[in-house]
């Protein structure tokens, strides 16, 4: 097996990815520009999507690392909105997009109309909620956008089967569509809860750090092919997993949190780097595979699907926002009042991704009576429908955002929230500290009872330090400042370990035991930086 083509994929989406940080330019949109350059450019292998490789082995962790940046709470909190778009909305636009596929397009078996609407119709959300969080949109929407982005698949998934059982074994019915989407979706629930509670209970009694990252990046794998295999939902089976393990994540010891976090944020940037460049680099397959279609006929038709897709969203967003409310008491008392603006966002907010090519490369080739129909049709408006919606609406979202002027998260009533609750926190910890230090088993040198005490007290400052004023001289206030004075000091200490490493008075064991310590001391400070 040649492993080079993996490397340079993997190589060249980091920098792009990496130098897309630097732009204005959102990163998605510009791997998927990449790929699209680099499709054409001599040397450049050919990068076909595997549909086994992708749907296994990419969205199982692509899943589990956003549902485990989710709250728990929060999706709860917003149930119903989230399941209106990961289960309504999908089959939805399954049926709204296939079947105006079916009209468009001559020729085009109904049934076969149906597999193309389940396969372009469920959003991909990194990008949208990468945009969400640059711009500072409300934590609602970024959280509906966030929860439809977990679900979706599993319903477009169920829903693509159904339809490619009713193209290759003849009529399939309603009832009998219902049923194994019910199946299969209360089956990887199901799953999910089975597997939940013994993964965690290893994650905590787990103390050998390679044990503890290789569980960490077994998980999601184990929970999708367990229910796959059980012929149950993977991704809902991942999800439900990840859900509980992130809201319980308190449990594990901080060691184990940081080392996961640092794991998970890798993998996460490396597989979102490269499957959109992925996405890119499909053209030359894509239209190899069009067939007796001219280039010209397809994307009129390409036109008409896109439309389609992006219409569908809307005609299902603002009922589903307005409606149940303007009905339901309950929902009004309940839930937040939604803005025209909210629900234009979200709206629009509906580019694709890997998974809907993904499911495209896997429509099989031939049917009971012959080839399967159109399949290198549905192909193409699958590419043509992913790259027009993160290209049109991905760059056209962030001006969208700022002209709508919707309400911005405010940084003083955060900071403000914060330092109140590490006020109590703090305060419950110094009682705790003056019981401990009655003990006389727990009996300490003033100095370091003192440092304790010192320790907490600046702990109780630093974000209410946030609030005050700043130093004109350095731009700084006083906790940048003291934070900034706190990785010099560190910095002076490495250096001298190091010294002491070169000058053979201490061997590289007792050096990387020193710097362990103060790798702990500067991340603990860089997270309450970047926090």
């Amino acid at each position: 097996m040649d492993v080079m083509p993996l490397l340079l994929l993997v190589a060249a989406s980091a920098v792009v990815a990496g130098a897309a940080r630097r732009t204005p330019v959102p990163a998605p949109l510009l791997l998927v520009a990449a790929g699209l350059a680099a499709a054409y450019v001599p040397g450049v292998p050919d990068y076909a999507l595997d549909p086994h490789i992708v749907l296994p082995l990419l969205l199982p962790p692509l899943l589990h690392t956003a549902a485990l940046d989710s709250s728990y709470l929060d999706l709860r909190a917003n149930l119903r909105p989230v399941a209106l778009l990961s289960f309504g909305y999908v089959l939805f636009a399954t049926v709204f997009v296939g079947y105006a596929a079916y009209l468009v397009v001559p020729g085009l078996p109904l049934a076969a109309a149906m597999v193309l609407g389940a396969v372009v119709a469920p959003p991909d959300a990194v990008a949208a909620t990468a945009i969400a969080r640059r711009l500072g949109l409300p934590s609602r929407l970024t959280t509906i956008l966030q929860g439809e982005s977990l679900v979706n698949d599993a319903t477009a998934i169920t829903a693509y089967r159904v339809a490619v059982a009713g193209v290759v074994g003849g009529s399939v019915s309603w009832a009998h569509g219902i049923r194994e989407f019910v199946l299969a979706a209360l089956g990887g629930v199901v799953v999910g809860f089975v597997l939940m509670v013994p993964l965690h209970w290893l994650r905590t009694h787990l103390r050998e750090p390679l044990l503890q990252n290789t569980l960490s990046l077994l998980i999601p794998f184990v929970a999708y092919g367990t229910a796959e295999q059980l012929h149950a939902s993977g991704v809902l089976a991942v999800v439900v997993v990840a859900l509980y393990l992130g809201h319980r994540s308190w449990q594990v010891d901080f060691a184990t949190r940081l080392q996961e976090a640092a794991v998970w944020r890798m993998v996460a940037f490396l597989l979102e780097s490269a499957v959109f460049m992925l996405i890119g680099l499909q053209l030359p397959v894509v239209l190899r595979e069009l067939g007796t279609y001219g280039v010209g006929e397809a994307l009129i038709y390409a036109l008409a699907v896109f439309a389609a897709v992006v219409l569908a969203r809307f005609l299902w967003v603002f009922p589903a926002t307005f409606v149940p409310r303007a009905l339901s008491r309950r929902v009004r008392e309940r839930e937040e009042n939604p803005t025209w603006q909210g629900a234009v966002i979200i709206s629009w907010a509906g580019m694709r991704g890997v998974v809907s090519l993904a499911i495209a490369f896997s429509v099989p080739v031939a049917a009971t009576h012959g080839p399967f129909p159109a399949r290198n049709l549905i192909l193409f408006l699958t590419f043509t429908t992913v790259i027009g919606t993160l290209v049109v609406q991905g760059l056209t979202l962030p001006p969208l955002i700022r002209r709508l002027r919707l309400p911005q998260r405010d940084p003083g009533r955060d900071t403000l929230v914060e330092a109140q609750a590490q006020s109590e926190a703090s305060e419950a910890a110094e009682r705790r500290l003056a019981e401990l230090l009655a003990d006389e088993r727990n009996a300490l040198p003033s100095p370091l009872a003192d440092r304790l005490r010192a320790v907490l007290e600046r702990r109780r400052n630093a974000v209410w330090e946030r609030l005050g004023a700043v130093d004109e001289r350095t731009g700084e206030s006083v906790d940048d400042t003291y934070r900034r004075l706190s990785r010099e000091v560190i910095g002076a200490e490495r250096a001298v370990f190091v010294a002491l490493r070169d000058a053979r008075r201490i061997d590289d064991e007792m050096l990387r035991t020193l710097l362990r310590r103060l790798d702990l001391e500067e991340a603990a400070a860089y997270r309450e930086e970047t926090a």
